[in-house]
């Protein structure tokens, strides 16, 4: 079973799945967690992190996924947390700076991608390359 976890995506991810026929045979749940708060509260987000590093950090992303996982018990989650713009973006994370984190049972692995585009099209690539990461780590 799947989770999502998810932030400039806005729920993209989940979408995507629960469009695809037979998926509730391997989805469980999305959380939509945009705000600090929502992350700190819905996933369990420490708030020292957010502060240190910044919601769009490899950080978050990774105790995103894992809160999401702990949380549904599932075991399979993705997080993904960016800078989807056109505001935002800072010199260090400019616009279409995206995190991603995909947690299968005990190993979590993150990274980070540069999208170009509009808004639009920096949430697509980032729910595109987040299911294509993960089809590897789940794939039999």
């Amino acid at each position: 079973m799947l989770v999502t976890a998810e932030s400039c995506t806005g729920g993209g991810i989940a979408a995507a799945c629960t469009d695809m026929p037979g998926s509730s045979d391997w989805f469980d749940r999305g959380y939509v967690t945009y705000s600090n708060r929502a992350k700190i509260e819905m996933l369990g987000v420490d708030p020292a992190l957010i502060e240190e590093h910044g919601a769009v950090s490899e950080a978050v992303a990774r105790a995103m996924a894992r809160g999401a996982q702990e949380r549904s018990s599932v075991q399979v989650a993705l997080a993904v947390t960016g800078v989807a713009g056109p505001a935002g973006g800072t010199p260090a994370k400019p616009v279409g700076t995206v995190w991603f984190a995909w947690a299968v049972g005990d190993r979590l692995v993150a990274e980070c991608g540069r999208f170009e585009g509009d808004r639009s099209a920096v949430r697509a690539a980032a729910v595109r390359h987040a299911l294509a990461a993960l089809l590897p780590w789940v794939r039999p």
